[in-house]
């Protein structure tokens, strides 16, 4: 299973902020959605995420307050990101060795969508649920001995 995949089935829809909007109105924005996560875009160009992991800890750098904090200063200016060719193998992978709960999806420069670690985890189940689905329906099927046919003796 690939990217491309779980993105078809997801949809296309993006949540974005500019890398100068105050944090603040991230965090509503985010809060409004219930999202976990804003794509920071500048100029048609990703240039970071902003995730409740870097609010988190960018008010607690700010001695529990939020001020007058930009997107900037508190998103990960290098996400981790993957094409739509990319096999859920490796994107679990990535996820799991930077603790990336979500990724952006890119075609060379241009943003194609975001998943997240549910998306990947909901696609391996729903992957696991059919291929069950599919091998109790063939082992219901089997024929029993008794309802072989003979061989023709020779």
């Amino acid at each position: 299973m690939k990217v491309s995949d779980i993105l078809r089935v997801k949809g296309n829809t993006l949540f974005t902020v500019a890398p100068d909007e105050p944090l603040s109105k991230a965090i509503d924005a985010m809060a409004e959605k219930d999202i976990g996560s804003l794509v920071v875009m500048d100029h048609g160009d990703l240039v970071g995420m902003l995730t409740f992991r870097e609010v988190i800890q960018c008010i607690v750098r700010n001695g529990h307050t939020v001020g007058n904090t930009t997107v900037r200063t508190a998103m990960d200016d290098h996400p981790t990101t993957c094409t739509l060719e990319t096999e859920l193998d490796e994107v679990r992978r990535m996820m799991l060795e930077r603790h990336a709960r979500y990724m952006p999806v890119m075609d060379k420069r241009m943003l194609m969508g975001v998943i997240s670690f549910y998306d990947v985890a909901k696609a391996v189940v729903d992957s696991q649920n059919f291929e069950n689905r599919m091998l109790k329906a063939y082992i219901r099927d089997w024929p029993s001995s008794e309802d072989e046919q003979p061989s023709a003796q020779l």
